[in-house]
C-alpha cells in the first residue's frame, strides 16, 4: 500500500514537470513502519476505546465469556417433551476485523468457521456458522453436526445477545446471553468458575 501511495506521489510529480527526488525515500521505511504499527494497534486495540465504539462503521467489542441460557425446540420423540433450558456460555475473541466464537455446553462445544459483527445502519448483530462436537460419551444421542447463528445485539456497550440457531439436523432453538465476563474460558468447567462469584 505505500508502495502505491509512492508511485501515485511520483508519477504525479511528473506529470506536473517538476523532477522526482530519490533522497525522500530515505524515510520510506519508517513510514512503513509506523504505518503498520498503527494499522495493528488499531486492528487489536483501539477501536475498543470508548470514543471508537460510538461510531457505527467500528463493530460492537463483544470480546469475553457470556453467561446464558439455550432453549431447544426439539422434540423428543419418545416423550413428546422439549428439553429444559440449560446453561451455556460464548467465548468471542475479537479484533476489528474479525470475530471467532466458542459455545460451551455441559455436552459438547461449537466452534465458529465464519463469523461476522455487522455494522452501518440498522440493528447490530452477530452472525456466525459453526461445527458442534459432542463429548464422546454423549456421541450416540448428539450427532457432531454443522448450524448457524444470529444473535441481536444490545447497549453501548453491549450488555445483551439474544437470537436463535438452526442446524443441519432441522433443529433449532434460542440463545440468550445477559452477563459477561472479559477472560476468555477454554472449557465449560472454567467458564463455570468465572461466574460463580
Amino acid at each position: 500500500m505505500a508502495a502505491v501511495v509512492v508511485a501515485v506521489f511520483a508519477v504525479g510529480i511528473l506529470m506536473s514537470g517538476d523532477r522526482v527526488d530519490p533522497s525522500w525515500l530515505k524515510f520510506y521505511s519508517g513510514a512503513v513502519l509506523a504505518a503498520t504499527l498503527l494499522l495493528a494497534a488499531w486492528d487489536r486495540y483501539l477501536w475498543r476505546l470508548p470514543l471508537a465504539q460510538k461510531l457505527r462503521q467500528v463493530p460492537r467489542n463483544l470480546q469475553g465469556t457470556w453467561k446464558g441460557s439455550l432453549e431447544s425446540l426439539w422434540v423428543d420423540p419418545s416423550t413428546e417433551n422439549v428439553p429444559p433450558p440449560k446453561a451455556v456460555y460464548l467465548v468471542v475473541r475479537q479484533t476489528v476485523s474479525k470475530v471467532s466464537t466458542v459455545l460451551l455446553t455441559d455436552e459438547s462445544r461449537s466452534v465458529s468457521s465464519l463469523g461476522l459483527v455487522s455494522t452501518g445502519e440498522g440493528p447490530v448483530a452477530l452472525a456466525y456458522l459453526y461445527l458442534n462436537r459432542p463429548d464422546i460419551k454423549h456421541e450416540d444421542r448428539s450427532r457432531m453436526h454443522h448450524g448457524s447463528a444470529a444473535l441481536d445485539v444490545t447497549g453501548l456497550p453491549p450488555t445483551r445477545l439474544k437470537g436463535r440457531y438452526w442446524t443441519d439436523r432441522d433443529t433449532r432453538g434460542e440463545l440468550d446471553f445477559t452477563e459477561r465476563r472479559p477472560g476468555l474460558a477454554e472449557d465449560y468447567d472454567e467458564a463455570a468458575k468465572m461466574f460463580a462469584s
